[in-house]
Order: structure tokens, then sequence, then C-alpha cells
């Protein structure tokens, strides 16, 4: 490599570090165009991420075509769907991950992320449908949501165009560490924070009064009460029931 310019790089954490940062407290996260090496923004976030389930064993198996077309055709779908919103600030994949983080200041915003949670969950069960004609190896996934106020920052290295936004708070983290925990060791496939729950079930409860009686309620040590559920989209789980025909 180059040789590093340690005196350079010692000017640029000094101007960094007696820089004016404003720190703005925004209904919403604004778009990428208004976030600055000078600014960050505070804002109700809610976060998804859907985690493949003993994706070790899956990358063992001796097919690499396999296993390349069963990562290639999970990852395009879980993309559409997370993809298919407004409020949406960041997508992407982090190893067999997909997630996606939304700016959410009203309840109708938190629900928005929580029927992407739905509509994936029953994509799930067409996947592997598909995959059995293929005689290809089922998958399972979990998938995790967390609603939070969350502070964004663009971070990176000044004007070489390699940046990129940073989130600090429990939206992002927690929700992938309950993808980690969804649809294993007793827990149902979908699992929301406190906050996510309580900002969602009166929408869910307008549409049937019983839909508190859909979520499993546990306490964990690190995240608190935590609502587990496997609910489906019940117009595509006919299509897929049905044959899925055009």
């Amino acid at each position: 490599m180059a040789e590093y310019d340690f005196k350079a790089g010692k000017e640029r954490v000094d101007e960094i570090l007696n820089s004016e940062l404003e720190v703005i407290e925004n209904e919403k996260i604004p778009s990428d165009n208004n976030l600055t090496f000078l600014n960050a923004y505070y804002s109700w976030v809610t976060a998804i991420f859907v985690d493949i389930r003993d994706s070790s064993t899956l990358f063992t198996k001796p097919n690499n075509k396999v296993v390349a077309k069963v990562i290639r055709s999970f990852t395009s779908e879980v993309i559409e769907i997370l993809r298919q919103s407004e409020i949406i600030r960041e997508i992407g994949i982090r190893g067999d991950c997909v997630y996606g983080i939304y700016t959410t200041p009203s309840k109708d915003d938190v629900y928005e992320v929580l029927d992407m949670a739905f509509y994936i969950n029953t994509f799930m069960n067409m996947l592997n449908k598909l995959f059995e004609l293929q005689k290809y190896p089922n998958i399972k996934v979990g998938i995790g949501l967390s609603t939070a106020k969350e502070l964004v920052v663009k971070a990176g290295r000044k004007d070489t165009g390699i940046n990129s936004k940073v989130w600090i708070g429990k939206a992002v983290t927690t929700a992938s560490n309950l993808s980690s925990l969804a649809n294993k060791n007793g827990y149902s496939s979908i699992i929301l924070t406190s906050i996510t729950y309580e900002n969602t079930i009166d929408i869910l409860v307008k549409s049937n009064g019983e839909a508190k009686g859909w979520f499993v309620k546990s306490f964990h040590q690190a995240y608190g009460d935590l609502y587990g559920c496997s609910l489906i989209k019940s117009e595509f789980s006919r299509w897929i029931n049905e044959g899925m025909k055009k």
C-alpha cells in the first residue's frame, strides 16, 4: 500500500473534532441529500431484519450453483418487498441477512413496516414450495423489528465518495439481534419489540378484534418484553396453496 500520511491524518481529525456539528431533532429522517458531514438527525425509525436460520449449513452444501440460486432468489424478493415504501431510508444485505430502515414518525408508518414482515413471512412459504419443485433445500428465516429514536450520522472520508449512514441507537441493533432469535428455540418467525407492538396493535385490532391473541408475549433479559407472531397475508397464502397459477 501507499505510505499513510499520518500528519495529514492528524489535521483531518482535528478538523472533524473542532467543527460545528448540528444535531437536528426532526419529525422524519430526511433523504440522503440533506445529510452532510456537518449535521446529524435524531428521529423515530423502525428497522426490520430478515436472517436465514442455520445458514452455515446451507453455505457448506456441495453444490455451489444451488447455494447461489437459493441465496439470490431469497435476497431478490425480500429486497423487492422492503423497497415498496416511500419512508425507506436504507436497504441492504449483511451476509445472509437482508434489512431495511424506515423513518416512522406515525403509527401508520410503523404498521407499514410490520406489514412487510407479514408479506415476507408468506413469501417464504412460496419460496420453499418453488425450492421443492427444483429439489433444492428449504430455508427458514427469522424476522426482527424494532422501533426507537435513532441518531443518523453521515460517516466516512470526506471528498472521496466513500461514505455511509451510521445509525446510532437501539432500533437497528435490536432488530438485527431479534432476527437472530426468531424462528428457533420456541420463538415465532416474527419478533417485535414492545414499542413496535404498542404502535401497531390498535391498527390490527381495528381490522380484527382478536388480533391481540395472535401474539405471544415473552420477556428477554436484554430486550425486555417481546411479542412474537407468525402472521401471513391471507390472499397471498391462498394463491400459494392453490398452485401459484397466473
